[in-house]
């Protein structure tokens, strides 16, 4: 693999790992006590930035507030309070009266009958009853019940975590007697509705459909009136029996009677701020809501998963391949952007929840900083090391060419010096000038090479090169120096193919691969040269030694210019680093591969697979 290989690798898992992990991590949090909260938290925020607007509501309280309590006798007074107000708002006609008293008990017979005529009076009356802990119902007696024509359940429920009212139950069952909540049942009396089909998601009163959750008991969130409405509109008993000219507000309202008294059956609200608001109150709210038809519904866990996931993978993909401002810039766009999601999506009746985006994409910036900062100070101590080896290569070129140089300047100036000199020596002289200019041409060439190569403006020749010529011509060029070591070269298994390519960088690359296995061989070793042809339109040469070998870390890093190994420089061999610099990127260039495998003290075997010719 070669080093850009394995940083688009490292850049590619990035991009798939620190979203995942992010993600993953973020979920979950959300799953703990506190990231409900903090989705609890970010509901009310976003109830209060984007919730609804004031409108004029369908209901108003008849409020059993503190001066109601005093005037009647306080609680033993209840009965004939409610009683003397359902009298008073009669002439009115209200569209309905809903009454959260709770009348399972006996009281005065006087205050009882009086209750009972008040009932009998009432058009579309709608008693409470009350669910014990045991798991029974608490009813009204059935001299009340018989008037009304529903009985609404008032259970109400608060978040575990901060005894927040966000939603309310619109079923409760006690074995086989199930309840509708009682601001449901006023609204149907009112609307003259039905329930036409049920669901585990959603409740259908004809042309409307109820989404709602927690299964059975279709929990659905509540629409409170916000603070500049200054909540349901709300007259005590106690100021009809001073003004009966009050009584003009009920008419064709939805009436809900019950206490309003502080510390008394209080529930917080998103708007409450440590203010609590009377149960009676949650009863109209929730007829509000339907009134309104005010029904959020909660994002789809697989879409919030995406786009955490998109926002993440954003981010990643920003500190994988762009610059410092990029990445900052995106990163501080992605943390805005999970944060105005779920507003946006608040405003069309979505529940967003805000934890999951907000993690994974904070994670995921975190990680990806932590990252690019790793991989910028690897980066820098690579970029050090090799222009260490870049100026070792320098130093040890620039010693290479002094060698023909000196031989040159020498030659040249005995030459002119001597003019007397004999033409035998003169011959040997000018023999010497020519072979060391070659050579010194040659080293040029090669770093000349290198440099065209890697910017891409070498233009390849492309001619049939036959294999087993191209290798024997390589292999005695290479004999001399491997007899010098008493070392085999032998050519097995060479199939009979043409390939397709320049004749003299393929000699380069394959008499490279042969000098190298030779260089770094032991004497008395041997070096094996063969191949064999592949499916399709590919063949593969092999040059395996018996030399000192390379580590795993090594081979990933043989391709680098400049790049020795270890037991290279600890050989004694001369060399720049360069040749298999210039090898991977000829054959790259030819439309080919190059493998290495090998291990230290065991040997190399490098194999090129290149295309065959037509």
């Amino acid at each position: 693999m070669t080093p850009h290989m394995a940083t688009l690798n490292r850049k590619y898992f990035v991009l798939v790992s620190l979203p995942v992990v992010s993600l993953i991590t973020a979920v979950v949090m959300d799953d703990l006590a506190l990231g409900q909260r903090f989705d609890h938290y970010a509901y009310d925020f976003f109830y209060r930035l984007e919730g609804p607007k004031p409108w004029v509501p369908e209901s108003v309280i008849l409020a059993i507030d503190e001066s109601t309590l005093s005037r009647y006798g306080g609680q033993f007074g209840i009965r004939n309070a409610v009683a003397d107000g359902l009298e008073k708002i009669a002439a009115s006609r209200p569209a309905a009266v809903a009454v959260d008293v709770i009348l399972a008990d006996q009281g005065s017979p006087e205050s009882d009958a009086r209750l009972e005529h008040a009932f009998a009076t009432t058009h579309n009356l709608v008693l409470a009853s009350y669910l014990r802990p045991d798991g029974s119902w608490e009813n009204p007696l059935p001299r009340f019940r018989k008037y009304a024509a529903a009985v609404g359940q008032v259970h109400a429920e608060f978040d575990k975590y901060d005894m927040v009212s966000r939603d309310l139950p619109l079923a409760k069952a006690a074995g086989p007697d199930r309840r509708w909540a009682l601001g449901f049942d006023t609204f149907l009396a009112v609307k003259g509705l039905k329930i036409t089909q049920e669901s585990p998601d959603s409740v259908a009163l004809g042309p409307l459909t109820i989404p709602t959750f927690s299964g059975e008991e279709h929990s659905i969130r509540i629409l409170y009136a916000p603070p500049e409405m200054g909540g349901i509109p709300r007259i005590s008993i106690a100021e009809l029996d001073a003004n009966p000219a009050l009584a003009g507000r009920f008419a064709g309202k939805a009436v809900f009677a019950g206490e309003t008294v502080q510390g008394r059956d209080s529930w917080m609200t998103p708007y409450s701020n440590l203010n609590s608001t009377p149960g009676i109150e949650m009863n109209a709210s929730l007829y509000e809501t339907l009134s309104r038809r005010f029904f959020p519904v909660d994002a789809s866990a697989l879409v919030v998963l995406a786009v955490a996931f998109a926002l993440g993978a954003l981010v990643a993909v920003a500190y994988a391949f762009g610059s410092v401002w990029v990445s900052n810039l995106t990163a501080a766009g992605v943390i805005l952007a999970s944060q105005l999601i779920p507003p946006a999506a608040f405003r069309n009746l979505v529940v967003w929840p805000w934890l999951p985006a907000t993690l994974t994409s904070v994670f995921t910036v975190a990680l990806a900083a932590t990252w690019r900062h790793f991989a910028v100070t690897k980066d820098l101590a690579r970029a050090e090391q090799q222009r260490e080896r870049y100026q070792r290569a320098m130093q040890f070129v620039t010693h290479e060419m002094r060698t023909p140089l000196t031989a040159i300047q020498g030659s040249s100036e005995l030459i002119g010096r001597y003019g007397s000199m004999p033409e035998a020596k003169r011959k040997q002289m000018a023999d010497l000038i020519n072979s060391e200019s070659k050579r010194l041409a040659r080293m040029i060439e090669t770093f000349l090479s290198v440099e065209r190569l890697s910017a891409g403006q070498m233009e390849l020749k492309r001619e049939r090169v036959g294999l087993p010529e191209l290798v024997e011509r390589c292999a005695e060029r290479a004999r001399p120096l491997a007899e010098r070591k008493q070392i085999e070269i032998e050519i097995a298994n060479m199939p009979g193919a043409a390939i397709a390519g320049d004749r003299e960088l393929l000699e380069y690359a394959v008499y490279n691969l042969l000098t190298n296995a030779v260089k770094y061989s032991p004497s008395q070793t041997r070096v094996r040269v063969f191949g064999e042809d592949e499916k399709g339109d590919r063949v593969r040469l092999c040059v395996e030694d018996q030399g000192i070998g390379m580590d795993q870390k090594e081979v990933g890093r043989i391709f680098e210019k400049f790049y020795r190994t270890k037991r290279a420089e600890q050989s004694g061999e001369a060399g720049t680093g360069i040749g298999l610099s210039i090898v991977e990127q000829i054959v790259t260039q030819h439309g080919g591969s190059i493998h290495v495998q090998s291990a230290p003290g065991k040997g190399s075997r490098f194999t090129l697979v290149l295309k065959r010719a037509s």
